[in-house]
């Protein structure tokens, strides 16, 4: 038979505990108490940034509380955030709201969030306490790192770049913190002037990269750069960069610098793709006694069958190449691009060299040598070794966190502008992902009761 709703008249009161309804396994039951931790402490580090006039603002552990639902759930926008925790009982409830507390506004949520919460480097903070839970929790060995980066495309529309010459800096629509943020890097005496501006830039989103890395599209984007721990795929360390790889490298040693001075870990090992098997990298791993499980970066690779620059052999004591035809290519000694040595044939030997129609189409023959070829060589060595098979096939823990962040996290595209914006974005991600990673691990179902005795 067919049932049917009965009771037209609703029930006139309700006995309600919004703490019974959240089940033990939810994943906001399972972070809360490490997050209620970390914010009691960090609580202080905000009071400067409020004032003790005027009417009550919003009490920023709410905001952050609302902040790590949202990236927890992939709700990156202000309004739709504050509607959700509106509706949803766990929200409610993991942000210490009663039925009858009133959310925040979603306009007052945002100035909050893009002003006092963006000078105040917080994100950082509560980042850097839960590595430490978790390295209370020991999931962090400490031992092996491996370290990648994933493009993330900015807030700024592809089709609107323009030279950075063509654009009017001073126009009114241009005076927004990310151009100013853009503005102030230029005047920075710390900049490396050797760098040149991109070709096309964003008016928009200036900081960000034309770049064509990820879904094989040109596009404006941001590197997300994580640093994992390899025991249990803990970020350890987050930064925001334009997405090109050489700013991406230049991260590298940015956050293995920060990671020994906030948590005192020095990996033994450090594993990465062949992008980061740049010579300069090498060499500044080897000096910290850090072993590189890198692939080598050549930048110019042999495909028409003629001789590479490893069918030549270096003498060390001579500083001389020798070529399969047993005649030397010297060198001036000059740097070229602050990166190779150029070692040249004499155009009298490889005239009559027989070898010649496969080793050059030139007068003669160049081999450009990278100044910290000892480190690459040193590399090479290392590859092949059952140590490094090992760390290459434990490097996929950090593509698969870029995977599940996009996935799951739905985090494909920027929700604010400026490298500062893309710093606190990357931030909150790197945070849900420790507290999912420490909560799956120290939490364990309850036992059932045992049956009773007939």
């Amino acid at each position: 038979m067919m049932g049917r709703q009965t009771g037209d008249q609703s029930q006139l009161f309700y006995l309600f505990n919004l703490e019974e309804l959240i089940p033990a396994s939810h994943l906001l039951r399972r972070i809360n108490p490490v997050v209620t931790r970390v914010l009691a402490e960090l609580r202080e580090n905000l009071t400067p940034f409020y004032s003790d006039i005027g009417r009550p603002s919003i009490d920023p552990e709410l905001m952050l509380r609302m902040l790590i639902v949202g990236y927890c759930y992939g709700i990156r926008f202000e309004r739709r955030l504050c509607e959700e925790v509106e509706l949803h009982l766990a929200y409610r409830w993991f942000c210490r709201l009663d039925l009858d507390d009133q959310v925040p506004d979603h306009s007052t949520f945002s100035v909050n969030r893009h002003g006092r919460f963006r000078n105040s480097a917080i994100f950082r903070k509560l980042f850097e306490a839960v590595v430490r839970a978790c390295m209370s929790a020991g999931l962090v060995k400490g031992e092996g790192f491996a370290v990648d980066a994933s493009v993330m495309e900015a807030d700024a529309s592809r089709y609107h770049g323009q030279a950075p010459g063509e654009t009017d800096w001073s126009a009114p629509e241009r005076q927004t913190r990310a151009v100013a943020e853009f503005l102030s890097s230029l005047d920075d005496e710390g900049s490396d002037a050797d760098r040149k501006l991109p070709k096309v830039i964003s008016p928009t989103d200036p900081c960000s990269a034309w770049t064509a890395k990820a879904n094989k599209r040109v596009q404006f984007g941001y590197g997300l750069n994580y640093m994992i721990d390899l025991e249990h795929a803990v970020i350890v360390d987050v930064e925001a960069t334009p997405a090109r790889t050489y700013d991406e490298v230049a991260a590298t040693r940015i956050m293995i610098d920060r990671t020994e001075m906030a948590f005192g870990l020095k990996p033994a090992r450090l594993t990465a793709d062949t992008a980061y098997g740049t010579g300069k990298l090498l060499a500044w791993l080897l000096d910290r006694d850090i072993t590189p499980h890198i692939p080598v970066w050549d930048r110019y690779q042999r495909t028409d069958g003629m001789f590479s620059h490893l069918d030549f052999t270096y003498d060390n004591a001579r500083d001389v190449y020798i070529c399969p035809n047993g005649r030397s290519l010297g060198t001036s000694g000059t740097v070229h691009d602050g990166r190779v040595r150029n070692y040249l044939s004499r155009p009298a030997d490889c005239r009559v060299c027989n070898l010649k129609e496969r080793c050059t189409r030139a007068p003669f023959r160049k081999i450009a040598r990278d100044i910290n070829e000892a480190a690459r060589n040193h590399a090479r060595l290392l590859k092949g070794s059952l140590e490094f098979e090992q760390s290459s096939h434990e490097r996929k823990k950090v593509e698969m966190r870029f995977a599940h962040l996009k996935v799951h996290h739905r985090f494909e595209r920027m929700r604010l502008r400026g490298l500062t914006g893309a710093r606190d974005e990357f931030h909150l991600a790197a945070i849900v992902q420790n507290l999912k990673t420490l909560a799956s691990h120290i939490w364990r179902p309850p036992l059932s009761e045992p049956a009773a005795c007939a």
